[in-house]
């Protein structure tokens, strides 16, 4: 979980960071490295508008290339233009450097809509680890978690989420400790599905957009397939991390209308 600094607009010193979060999980045996959210010019950035860049294009063409040296997946958020659209979306990326997935978000918050644009697709990825799913922070909301279930009924056994998560300059996190919009979701997908589930968000202060002078706080979140939380980052605009976390993957035995009954009996049996 590579909880980095990501600054506005600074593309190349975004990336560098970037790279030496990648370069520092392999070096302590990783397999997967995941990333923040639009880690290349920062969530709601202006600057997206003319640094933004095609997948594949020269931004993702450095994340592959550091997938492909350090010889791990990563999973990383970036600004994505295709024609006249921006999107904020969510590469997977194989250790030989090929995109494996692209996911563009669906769940845009209302502040962001004149700025990007909304997704129209769900997939995962097959890989030698397992079956991966891949979206983008809001996502995950409580009134989009249909998104995540969708992606399990696919065969995810894995779900990543690149994200960015920001709150008002004097939030104070021992009055109101951060995760109440993350922690019921994740834990319902993860347990529902035996999928492990990731988020991990940037840190740092927020420099443009409609939340200029908010701060990006980390907190980087992973639940188990039990849906017991199994790594949490620090909380700060400091807290830049590299959190290890080791997850289990299960097997997807039960599929289609034999995992509906399943889900829809332990729903019952929760209510």
């Amino acid at each position: 979980m590579g909880q980095m600094r990501v600054e506005g607009g600074d593309v190349e010193g975004n990336l560098e960071r970037a790279w030496s979060m990648i370069r520092h999980a392999a070096d302590q045996s990783a397999e997967i490295v995941v990333l923040p959210e639009c880690l290349d010019v920062g969530w709601t950035h202006p600057s997206a508008r003319r640094k933004a860049q095609p997948v594949p294009g020269p931004t993702s063409d450095v994340l592959s290339a550091s997938a492909r040296q350090a010889g791990v997946f990563v999973a990383a958020g970036l600004t994505e233009r295709d024609g006249e659209k921006i999107y904020s979306t969510a590469l997977l990326i194989a250790p030989d450097g090929e995109i494996l997935l692209v996911h563009r978000k669906i769940n845009i918050l209302k502040i962001a809509q004149d700025l990007y644009s909304i997704g129209d697709h769900l997939g995962v990825a097959h890989t030698d680890l397992g079956t991966i799913g891949l979206n983008v922070c809001a996502d995950n909301f409580a009134n989009s978690v249909h998104l995540g279930h969708t992606q399990a009924r696919m065969g995810a056994q894995l779900l990543l989420s690149p994200s960015a998560w920001a709150v008002p300059a004097d939030h104070d996190n021992v009055k109101d400790p951060y995760g109440d919009d993350w922690k019921p979701t994740y834990t319902k997908l993860a347990s529902t599905y035996s999928m492990p589930v990731v988020g991990v968000s940037n840190v740092g202060w927020m420099t443009g957009g409609p939340w200029e002078g908010w701060k990006c706080i980390g907190c980087s979140l992973a639940v188990g397939n039990d849906g017991t939380i199994a790594a949490e980052g620090p909380y700060g605009v400091d807290a830049e991390s590299l959190i290890m976390v080791d997850l289990e993957l299960s097997s997807r035995e039960t599929i289609g209308t034999c995992l509906a009954e399943r889900v829809h009996r332990n729903e019952s049996l929760n209510q």
